[in-house]
């Protein structure tokens, strides 16, 4: 096929790099504040009260809750629940083991299901929507990364992400990880078997890939960075029910900037 290239910036971000500013010239108020929140879901289709916390999460990305808080929401389908008799299209074990890298990070007993994670520092019951709201509400925030994407299809079953600008964040010698999650919306699915028996299941924000685009150290907020990384897609793939979250994340898997790319529809 022929190769399509799309540029774009992520929402509420400048339509010029010139412009662009890092966090130390933001004013005082503004320094911490302006970015959103990002809110990380482990659940699985194999779990009873799993669907429950996949509705208050869609339901936070769409801006039903008066938050006034900006947020990009992740979700992630584990797959240790898979024995009950429902195996989950979408669980991998890859997400199971983040989750576990959050259990280890947050000092946790183990893992279940629904959790929320926001911004890598605080968790919740996923179906909880009163702690949920709360740990949105409480998050640290951050100035978001002010990247352009440029999208590309160099073959029909692969994805190219290119990135170019600053992540408005300072990176100390410990350095920080730049990922791109790349997400599907809509997805909805005739539950069998298991313990959501005969219900059909609506899941949104499911990530689909999740991949480090560069390790960053000893940087400034000002610092340009560059860095591409390819997603292999699967089949049945749709670019408008697609979008890709960007994020900084530490060694301890704590978030320091987020941004949110919506795919252009004919990619």
């Amino acid at each position: 096929m022929a190769r399509r290239v799309f540029s774009c910036f992520g929402r509420g971000t400048p339509s010029s790099i010139d412009r662009l500013k890092g966090a130390a010239d933001e004013p005082a108020e503004e320094q911490g504040r302006s970015g959103p929140v990002l809110v990380e879901l482990f659940l699985s289709q194999g779990c009873a009260t799993s669907p429950q916390a996949e509705l208050l999460l869609s339901r936070l990305a769409r801006g039903d809750f008066e938050l006034d808080i900006p947020v990009v929401v992740l979700a992630y389908h584990v797959d240790y629940w898979d024995y009950l008799g429902w195996k989950d299209p979408f669980g991998s074990s890859i997400w199971t083991v983040r989750q576990k890298a959050y259990v280890e990070s947050l000092k946790l007993d183990t893992l279940y299901t629904p959790q929320v994670v926001v911004q890598g520092r605080a968790h919740c019951m996923g179906n909880d929507e009163e702690a949920m709201l709360s740990a949105v509400r409480s998050a640290e925030r951050f100035i978001a990364p002010s990247f352009q994407a440029t999208f590309e299809r160099p073959s029909p079953d692969t994805l190219q992400l290119s990135l170019t600008g600053p992540i408005r964040t300072r990176v100390d010698s410990k350095g920080a990880d730049i990922m791109a999650a790349l997400y599907e919306n809509g997805l909805v699915t005739d539950c069998t078997k298991g313990e959501n028996k005969d219900r059909n299941l609506n899941n949104d924000a499911v990530v689909r890939k999740l991949e480090k685009i560069c390790t960053v150290k000893d940087l400034s907020s000002k610092k340009t960075i560059t860095g591409t990384v390819n997603f292999t897609l699967w089949e049945g793939f749709e670019a408008c029910k697609c979008g890709v979250v960007v994020f900084v994340q530490n060694s301890s898997l704590r978030a320091f900037g987020a941004q949110h790319f919506q795919l252009p529809e004919h990619l």
